[in-house]
């Protein structure tokens, strides 16, 4: 299973690169492959002023090690060693009418001392952040997960869209989630119901959907005119992304305390950002509306 995840993430990087810089057609990724001294390593992937792209990456990385003292107490993880792949990628268009978008599909295993497998999960999902709402594009991208997900159980996109709606949330605000969600689920193990192998079909079809999620979004936003208002909220939103990232993501915490590589971890983080003191859009304009979606998520689907 570890060999054909980590070939299954090698080409879903490479496939949503080359989406990404056709959308963009001018910017290309930039590759730094780099290695892990505690064990394993990764192959970022950033692009960059571009004309579609502002900033973005598309990581996969390949760890290892020992459980160390700070994993167990931090993490709630008690083993002898573990190993844990997956991709992560965060998009930052420029033009504030086309939403950013994170996708994120690991798999860990972790060990005992004689190197036996004593447990092993997926987790994974995928959400847009949205600065103006369009509602059918919001529709479109939970749609879209929703038909990746259906085959499997019906009841598993409603779960995991609460769960997204949940977890994607700035608490220390009160309900304010950083966008309009989409899926989010982890520590997805084998069970008597459920096959390892049927748990990597599933996550083969969530990072197989990315692609036809978001793109489509893209190309019908990328022409719209902006001015300098827009920017300006697209930058306290942005402010929104980064507490959430650096306060609550389990992403960011797992990485820097397993001694990860911070520049790929941080990679995450927006070019420009804004933290005006208690901003307040004006009432009934679009920025209101967006804000009272994410102060009361709503059903898409």
């Amino acid at each position: 299973m570890r060999e054909q995840w980590i070939n299954f993430i090698h080409d879903l990087q490479d496939r949503i690169c080359a989406v990404i810089e056709q959308a963009d057609g001018l910017a290309k990724f930039q590759e730094d492959n780099w290695t892990r001294e505690a064990g394993g390593g990764g192959r970022t992937r950033v692009i960059a002023n571009g004309a579609l792209f502002e900033k973005g990456g598309v990581n996969t990385s390949v760890v290892f090690g020992p459980v160390t003292a700070t994993m167990r107490q931090q993490l709630k993880i008690d083993g002898h060693s573990w190993f844990a792949c997956g991709l992560s990628l965060v998009i930052h268009p420029e033009n504030p009418f086309v939403p950013t978008t994170h996708a994120n599909w690991r798999y860990f295993e972790l060990y005992n001392e004689a190197g036996d497998i004593i447990d092993r999960w997926f987790g994974g999902g995928a959400d847009l952040t949205p600065y103006y709402l369009f509602d059918e594009d919001a529709k479109h991208f939970h749609q879209t997960l929703k038909n990746a997900m259906d085959p499997f159980g019906e009841e598993w996109y409603p779960l995991y869209k609460k769960q997204c709606d949940e977890y994607f949330n700035n608490a220390h605000r009160g309900v304010e989630t950083r966008g309009i969600g989409g899926v989010f689920y982890d520590y997805l193990r084998p069970a008597e119901n459920r096959t390892l192998e049927d748990l990597f079909a599933f996550q083969q079809a969530n990072g197989n959907s990315f692609i036809e999620a978001y793109i489509p979004i893209t190309e019908k936003r990328k022409s719209m005119t902006w001015q300098p208002q827009h920017k300006y909220w697209q930058e306290i939103r942005r402010g929104r992304y980064v507490e959430f990232n650096l306060i609550h993501d389990r992403g960011t915490i797992f990485g820097l305390k397993t001694n990860g590589r911070t520049e790929s971890i941080l990679m995450s983080l927006p070019p420009t950002v804004r933290f005006d003191y208690n901003y307040q859009p004006q009432p009934g304009s679009e920025e209101a509306r967006l804000l009272a979606v994410c102060q009361s998520p709503k059903d898409w689907v």
